[in-house]
């Protein structure tokens, strides 16, 4: 149980990756107040967990209304969370990427900054949509094993809600360059859930 936990936290934080979000936050937040800062923090999280909550919900049924088995998503998901993976290890970091995004929208509204790109794809990235789904397999999981999924979900979402509120003083302590290791280090761990996946899914689909 403890392990299932452990597990599904990793995975989730690494999809998520909330420290990978923190310079993405302070290059679209810098110019604003802080209760600014604090409401668009707060608006972003919000609106990326009823996006993953709406995939833990209704992903799979989503699926199989267009006929497509849960292994054979199994294996593309795990597929696309590798190569995923590898542009956070090998490609510009997902810090360095976003900062990029967001200097094209750094003068829009408040809720422009907190749905695009901190929402998504920051927060919410199509890998979390993903691996919310492979989690919440209804013929692998009980409703009390997907209860437990949504709420891990929701504990890292609190995480990250928090450390956007810290960021400035996180951005002091790590600076782009530690957000970018941080967000490296992620690939790596991630790269092996997606590699698992994807191997789970080829065997499911064929045995």
């Amino acid at each position: 149980m403890l392990d299932n936990l452990i597990t599904q936290f990793v995975l989730l934080w690494a999809v998520i990756d909330p420290i990978g979000s923190v310079p993405v936050y302070m290059s679209q937040t810098h110019h604003l107040e802080l209760k600014q800062r604090r409401l668009v923090a707060l608006k972003a999280v919000a609106i990326a967990t009823v996006v993953l909550l709406f995939f833990l919900l209704v992903g799979q049924m989503l699926l199989e209304a267009m006929q497509i088995p849960l292994p054979a998503f199994q294996a593309a998901g795990g597929l696309v969370l590798l190569l995923f993976a590898l542009t956070m290890i090998f490609g510009e970091s997902k810090p360095e990427i976003e900062q990029k995004i967001s200097e094209e929208i750094s003068h829009s509204e408040l809720a422009n900054l907190a749905v695009y790109p901190l929402a998504i794809p920051s927060i919410a990235s199509p890998g979390a949509m993903m691996a919310i789904v492979l989690l919440t397999d209804n013929h692998r999981y009980s409703i009390a094993d997907q209860a437990i999924t949504a709420g891990v979900t929701l504990s890292v979402m609190v995480i990250t809600l928090l450390l956007l509120f810290s960021a400035t003083t996180i951005q002091k302590v790590i600076g782009n360059v530690g957000a970018a290791v941080i967000s490296r280090v992620m690939g790596l761990i991630l790269a092996a859930v997606a590699l698992n996946n994807l191997l789970l899914g080829i065997k499911d689909f064929y045995f």
